[in-house]
């Protein structure tokens, strides 16, 4: 299922810092761009509420969740916000199976093969390869070999849109993306900007794959 909502455009756009004021703007503007996966992470001032402000104002046609989930307790508080994402930066086997009891979509963090079958074993939807420049572009077109194909790779950390091409190439099915995006402090106008150059990147580098299949 998560591969499904990754269709349209695989970016999640992850908003560390954001506060509660802030979250319809933002989630607006980057709704315009085509971005439908948002997190909020939890070291965030008051997260909750912005993942719930961002979950009432963009509705269902949006998945909206959390980041830096730690424990299963948050994997509950999320759900009550109304958020339908975890996205973890770590791969604690207790917190998947938390979330997918609760019925959520799971990306856990991995580093190493090792981490990526666990988090599999445990029910992960889908991996985030944190931090990315960690492993390389090298790195995961060999874990690809042996990775299931129907499980996505999201690589995240120090992702620019000049860089998408090299990992998509290696096997990449999408890419969480951060301060490149969004930051605190950052005007509303700059991270339409940012959210628009990342989403014409996607479509740029995922053009000639469309094209082929047709």
């Amino acid at each position: 299922m998560l591969n499904t909502w990754l269709d349209p455009l695989p970016l999640i756009a992850i908003l560390r810092g954001i506060r509660p004021h802030e979250a319809a703007v933002v989630g607006g503007v980057l709704a315009q761009a085509g971005f439908r996966l948002i997190e909020v992470p939890l070291n965030s001032p008051q997260p909750y509420e912005s993942i719930r402000i961002l979950a009432d104002t963009l509705g269902d046609g949006y998945l909206v969740g959390a980041g830096t989930v730690m424990s299963p307790s948050q994997v509950d508080e999320m759900a009550a916000a109304g958020g339908r994402l975890v996205v973890m930066p770590h791969a604690d086997t207790a917190v998947i199976r938390a979330a997918k009891q609760a019925g959520m979509l799971c990306t856990p963090g991995v580093a190493t093969p090792t981490e990526a079958f666990s988090a599999i074993a445990a029910g992960a939807d889908g991996l985030k390869l944190f931090p990315a420049q960690q492993v390389s572009p090298e790195g995961l077109k060999a874990w690809r070999a042996v990775l299931p194909a129907q499980v996505p790779v999201l690589p995240v950390g120090g992702i620019a849109p000049g860089d998408m091409a090299t990992w998509h190439a290696a096997g990449a099915r999408g890419f969480g993306i951060g301060s490149a995006l969004y930051a605190p402090g950052l005007a509303i106008d700059e991270v339409a900007l940012r959210a628009r150059a990342f989403a014409s990147a996607w479509a740029a580098l995922s053009k000639p794959s469309k094209e082929h299949r047709a």
